[in-house]
């Protein structure tokens, strides 16, 4: 299994997410976003978490016009799986690659925690390994995770089965922390093979740490 992983100016976790991956066997690869090619032999390509380009005008506003983004977009719109944790949510949001996009947190500051999350979508890869309503905790690090999409995108998300994760409490009851619609923490594109979720599962790999509920999550990728 191979899995590429795509590195911006102020990227900062290409390297949890390597070393997530390379725990559960598999090969890695970190491309730098002035490339213009995927490797030919890439399984899964993971935009990773961090703040490209400092954040600047919008979160993942200026990565969307990094020279790999071309190739992210032909590697995807060829069934290709493509994985974006938090920043990398933000740039698959801004390409267009995934509906909806991510503002200000609703309470305008920095989160950084753990915090629940309820399994609302299993019928794809990424998550094919938990259970609808299996509560998972993962840490959360964001400034603009707020998810927002209109009314008419959230009927089209949940007819077409692609809300993913959303915030809860322990029991699975809605605990938003951010303002984003309907609780959303974590979706993908209609042909499910694009993923984007706000939460870090790349550190959550540990028990030491506080989790391990990040494994499951990775091994759907792995297993398919």
């Amino acid at each position: 299994m191979k899995i590429s992983i795509l590195q911006f100016p102020g990227t900062n976790c290409e390297y949890d997410t390597q070393y997530a991956f390379k725990k559960l066997g598999a090969e890695t690869e970190i491309i730098w976003h002035k490339s213009t090619t995927i490797p030919s032999d890439t399984n899964l390509l993971v935009v990773a978490g961090g703040f490209s380009y400092g954040d600047y005008l919008r979160s993942g506003a200026i990565a969307k016009f990094s020279p790999i983004m071309s190739a992210v977009k032909k590697y995807a719109d060829k069934g290709g799986k493509v994985l974006g944790i938090c920043n990398g949510f933000q740039v698959l949001t801004e390409v267009g690659l995934l509906p909806g996009a991510l503002k200000r947190n609703e309470g305008l500051h920095f989160i950084s925690k753990h915090h629940h999350l309820t399994v609302q979508n299993n019928d794809n890869t990424f998550l094919e390994n938990l259970n609808v309503g299996d509560v998972v905790n993962l840490p959360i690090a964001h400034h603009d995770g707020n998810y927002y999409i209109n009314e008419e995108g959230l009927a089209e998300l949940r007819e077409n089965g692609q809300i993913l994760l959303t915030y809860t409490d322990t029991n699975g009851e809605p605990k938003n922390p951010n303002g984003s619609v309907a609780s959303i923490a974590g979706v993908c594109n209609k042909e499910k093979n694009i993923f984007g979720l706000m939460p870090h599962p790349e550190r959550a790999m540990e028990s030491l740490l506080g989790s391990d509920d990040g494994i499951k999550m990775f091994q759907g990728f792995l297993a398919s």
